[in-house]
C-alpha cells in the first residue's frame, strides 16, 4: 500500500540530507518499485500535472502524460527526480549550441525506473506508450515560482517558461488527440 503522507513526510526529510537529490531519488525508487500500490493510490486517468506538495525548496507532482503525448524542450534550473509507474517517459537531452540546443542523447523510462536530473539539465519528453504514463516527479525547488526557459520553433528559440501555457497543454491533451 502506497501512503502518500509517509511519501511526502520522507521526501521533505530528504530534502535536508547531506546530498538532497540522491536521498529523493531513493525515496522515489522506494515508491515506484510498487507500481500496483501507485496505480491504486494515483490512477493515471487524464494527463494532468497534480500538486501534491509545493514549498519554496521541495515540490512533488503527481505527473499524468497521456498516451503519445510529447513536450518540448525545457529546463528546471533545480535537481528533479522522476520516478515512473505505468506507461513511459522518452527523454530526449539537448546541450546548447549558440542561440538554439542540439540533441544529446536520450534515456528511456519504464515502470520502477527513477531518474536524476541535474539543476542545468535541458530535456524534452514524449509518453511512448498507448497507456496513460503515471509518475512522481520532485523538484528541488519550487516549479511553479522559479524563473525556467522553453525552446520553442525550428529552429528552437529560447523563452521564458510558461507554467499556464505547460498546464493548457496537459489539458487540451485530454480533450484533443492532436494536440499531444
Amino acid at each position: 500500500m502506497f501512503d502518500l503522507d509517509v511519501f511526502l513526510s520522507d521526501c521533505v526529510a530528504a530534502r535536508h540530507e547531506a546530498d538532497p537529490h540522491l536521498a529523493i531519488k531513493e525515496v522515489v525508487a522506494r515508491a515506484v518499485a510498487n507500481p500496483s500500490a501507485l496505480l491504486a493510490a494515483l490512477p493515471p486517468e487524464r494527463a494532468a500535472i497534480k500538486r501534491l506538495h509545493v514549498s519554496d525548496d521541495l515540490t512533488v507532482l503527481n505527473v499524468v502524460w497521456a498516451p503519445g503525448m510529447r513536450f518540448g524542450p525545457h529546463d528546471h534550473r533545480m535537481f528533479a527526480v522522476i520516478g515512473i509507474f505505468s506507461g513511459g517517459e522518452d527523454n530526449t537531452f539537448f546541450r546548447r549550441d549558440g542561440d538554439s540546443l542540439v540533441e544529446a542523447g536520450g534515456r528511456s523510462l519504464a515502470p520502477t525506473d527513477a531518474c536524476l536530473l541535474g539543476s542545468d539539465g535541458i530535456h524534452a519528453v514524449t509518453n511512448p506508450t498507448s497507456e496513460y504514463a503515471g509518475a512522481l516527479h520532485v523538484y528541488g525547488g519550487d516549479f511553479f515560482t522559479t524563473a525556467r526557459s522553453e525552446w520553442r520553433g525550428d529552429p528552437y528559440r529560447e523563452e521564458p517558461y510558461d507554467v499556464a501555457r505547460t498546464l493548457a497543454h496537459f489539458e487540451a491533451a485530454n480533450t484533443n488527440p492532436t494536440a499531444r
